[in-house]
């Protein structure tokens, strides 16, 4: 063979070497690194499919079954089940042929066996290639408030309604109810024909019983924003006893319409202590301060640092919608939005957050869902560890907005709740515009004795924030009981 031939050779046996060990290496990435992340990937259409032939592991709280699996057809397939599946289907979510919601998405992994830290426990399984059990989901949830929460908000006669319960100390999500709601039942069945239908049923309704209107839906929240308001007034230099602005009207510069008080009394003075216009939900103080003083910049920064602005995120998968104080040089569109109208909207969740930072000293912990992650053994792979979210109040500030908030149950706008468990709280009652319903805060804390709980309950319907006090005192009472 010619040299010329024996280096063309070698030339393409050293291409097709480098050619192999290239090919080897990306098997290995792939096989290594992107295995999990390729098998979750929507364009997978073996995603969901497979993994019915799966003991999917339970969803548990208070040591009671939310979801589980039962197999069928011989048990070739498991069907997914649910416990009271409308009161708990904003926690749990839904699986079905087409996808995965709530902690059924969260914690995915370790229900279907696939998370890295179950093999470890069952290890003679992960060695001869036999499935790896799947684990157990622990949620924070107090499973009788949740049903009474729910419940509440059924009953209540209301077009839509979403309440959320937290531990202030923590962040663990106790309640997250939602109505109208949906069975998971009905969309997680094997037979696919029927899971579209059902889906498609529950799509066409104009209420979305789909949507969890604690965290996925906002709303404008009316005066209960105020809450953030008198912090950035606090902020400013201001003390609950600070004679602030009041009167019967107020026309922010360059406005040509004034913004009045939903009644008279002290709101009609001239100037008043700030706890007073607080407790009383003067419209033409809290409209000033957004306008004027201390500012839409003050006001929005305050905003910021409680969580507006931002999607809160709760578990992996799981993220609440962003709510919004408004990007605006407008005075007149500063002070509506300073009174919980205009472009200001809120979740459930972001509202009970602003409480539970109210409550905890002015320290926001970070809202989560998941309390423990359990192999089949009963071993613990993950636990919850309480982290901050953010700290918008000082020690002080958090005591005087206390005060402030036990001053609208002493003596307000909810002074109907005087002698229920609910010791501090604001309401709120926000026009919604061209609609004949009202959209119905109360966000507050208890119970009355060393209170730990913080609670905003929202609800659609004619009347004032007030009318959904009780359902918040129900829950504490659940909680606490």
């Amino acid at each position: 063979m010619r040299p010329g031939t024996d280096r063309a050779l070698a030339r393409t046996w050293v291409v097709t070497l480098l050619m192999i060990l290239a090919l080897m290496a990306n098997v290995t990435y792939v096989q290594a690194f992107q295995a999990e992340d390729l098998r979750d990937s929507a364009l997978n259409p073996r995603r969901l499919t497979d993994r019915f032939t799966i003991d999917r592991g339970p969803i548990v709280a208070d040591g009671e079954r939310l979801a589980w699996s039962e197999p069928v057809d011989g048990g070739e397939e498991y069907q997914r089940h649910y416990k009271d599946g409308p009161a708990f289907a904003p926690v749990t979510g839904y699986f079905s042929v087409f996808s995965e919601t709530g902690l059924e998405k969260a914690a995915n992994r370790v229900l279907d066996g696939s998370d890295p830290r179950l093999a470890t426990t069952n290890f003679v399984d992960k060695l001869i290639g036999n499935p790896v059990p799947g684990g157990t989901v622990e949620a924070t949830v107090d499973a009788d408030a949740q049903r009474v929460a729910f419940q509440a908000l059924k009953e209540s006669g209301t077009r839509r309604a979403a309440a959320v319960a937290l531990d202030a100390e923590t962040g663990a999500i106790l309640v997250m109810a939602s109505t109208p709601s949906y069975d998971p039942d009905a969309v997680s069945t094997l037979d696919r024909e029927k899971a579209q239908q059902a889906f498609e049923r529950l799509n066409d309704q104009p209420l979305k019983p789909l949507l969890n209107k604690a965290t996925d839906e906002v709303y404008p929240p009316g005066s209960s924003f105020k809450t953030v308001v008198a912090a950035a007034k606090l902020e400013a230099g201001a003390s609950k006893n600070t004679q602030v602005k009041a009167g019967a009207g107020y026309r922010a510069p360059q406005s040509g319409q004034p913004i009045g008080n939903s009644h008279g009394g002290a709101c009609s003075r001239n100037a008043i202590p700030l706890i007073t216009a607080f407790a009383e939900s003067c419209n033409t103080t809290f409209a000033y301060m957004g306008a004027e003083e201390p500012g839409h910049d003050a006001v929005a920064e305050e905003a910021s640092e409680f969580g507006f602005g931002d999607r809160i995120r709760i578990e992996d998968g799981i993220a609440a919608a962003a709510s919004v104080f408004p990007d605006t040089d407008s005075p007149a569109l500063s002070a509506l939005a300073a009174i919980g109208q205009g472009s200001t909207v809120a979740t459930p969740l972001q509202m009970a957050m602003v409480t539970a930072g109210v409550l905890n000293d002015g320290e926001i912990m970070k809202p989560y869902l998941i309390a423990e992650l359990q192999a089949s053994d009963g071993s613990t792979v993950g636990r919850a560890a309480p982290e901050r979210f953010a700290h918008p109040l000082t020690s002080e500030e958090a005591a005087q907005l206390r005060d402030m908030m036990e001053a609208v149950v002493a003596s307000g706008t909810g002074r109907s709740l005087r002698g229920t468990s609910v010791l501090g709280g604001k309401t709120g009652t926000a026009d919604v515009a061209g609609k004949s319903y009202n959209d119905r805060w109360f966000i507050g804390y208890g119970p009355r004795e060393d209170p730990e709980y913080a609670v905003a309950v929202v609800t659609e319907a004619p009347g004032a924030g007030s009318e959904s006090g009780p359902i918040a005192a129900e829950i504490i009472d659940a909680l606490a009981s």
